[in-house]
C-alpha cells in the first residue's frame, strides 16, 4: 500500500504552492491519491498526446474543488508549476473550477454538481459511434453530488448501453442524505470496486479492471481533531 502521505513528497509541495481556496481543501485532499494513480498508472494520455482522438478522458465532476487536479496536471508536465502560485488571480488560467478552454489537458469545464457523469455519458457514447473502441473514459465524482436526479438518468443509460466508462465516486461520508445499500446501491447493473482511496496498488486493480460500465467507490475517511 503506497499513498501520498508523507509532507515530502513532490506532489505535496504542488499542491501547497496553491493558496486562496481553503473552503475547498477538503475536497481537493481528498481526491489526491485517486488523481495520481489515474495520470501516473492508468490514463493514456501525455502532454504529447492531449489532443489525439484515441486519447483516454478524464472529467473531474467534483470540479468546486480542482486544486490537487492542478498539483497533478503540474506534475505531469500538463501545465507549468509556476501557475500554482496564482490561483484566481485576474490573469491566471486557473480558477476555482477549472476550464478547458484556458487549461492543457482538462477536457471539459466542470463544477455544477450533478452535469459531469452526463458529459462523461456523452463522451464515452460520441468515442463509441467514432470506433475509438479501445479508449476509455473515467468521470470523478463526489458522493454529494448523486443526490442531483440528473446523474441517476446518466447512470442508467450508461448500464443500459454497456458503455466504456468508469465513474469513481469519493465517498468521505459528506452525502447530504444516506442510501440504504451505500453509494454501490446508487448504480445498478455496473460493475463495482470499492477500495481504499489511500492505496495506490487497490486504486490502480480497480481502475484497470477489463469490465465495461465500471464504479469504483475510493473510501477516504474524514480527518478529525
Amino acid at each position: 500500500m503506497t499513498a501520498l502521505s508523507a509532507p515530502t513528497n513532490p506532489l505535496h509541495t504542488l499542491l501547497s504552492r496553491i493558496t486562496g481556496d481553503a473552503k475547498h481543501a477538503p475536497s481537493a485532499h481528498s481526491t489526491l491519491d485517486v488523481l495520481w494513480v489515474l495520470y501516473d498508472r492508468v490514463l493514456n494520455v501525455t502532454p504529447a498526446t492531449a489532443e489525439e482522438p484515441d486519447r483516454d478522458r478524464f472529467l473531474l465532476s467534483k470540479g468546486h474543488g480542482p486544486a490537487a487536479y492542478y498539483a497533478v496536471l503540474a506534475a505531469k508536465g500538463f501545465i507549468p508549476e509556476e501557475w500554482l502560485d496564482d490561483l484566481g488571480g485576474w490573469e491566471s488560467p486557473l480558477g476555482h473550477h477549472p476550464d478547458r478552454v484556458l487549461i492543457p489537458g482538462v477536457e471539459a469545464g466542470t463544477g455544477s454538481l450533478g452535469h459531469g457523469l452526463g458529459l462523461a455519458v456523452g463522451t464515452a457514447l460520441g468515442l463509441r459511434a467514432q470506433g475509438f473502441t479501445g479508449t476509455r473514459t473515467f468521470v470523478l465524482v463526489g458522493d454529494a453530488e448523486l443526490d442531483e436526479g440528473s446523474n441517476h438518468e446518466a447512470i442508467a443509460y450508461a448500464a443500459a448501453v454497456r458503455l466504456p466508462l468508469t465513474a469513481i465516486v469519493i465517498d468521505n461520508r459528506s452525502s447530504t442524505h444516506g442510501w440504504p445499500g451505500g453509494i454501490a446501491a446508487r448504480f445498478p447493473g455496473w460493475s463495482v470496486d470499492v477500495v481504499d482511496g489511500r492505496d495506490h496498488d487497490a486504486i490502480e486493480k480497480a481502475l484497470k479492471n477489463p469490465a465495461e460500465t465500471q464504479l469504483v467507490v475510493a473510501t477516504v475517511e474524514p480527518k478529525r481533531g
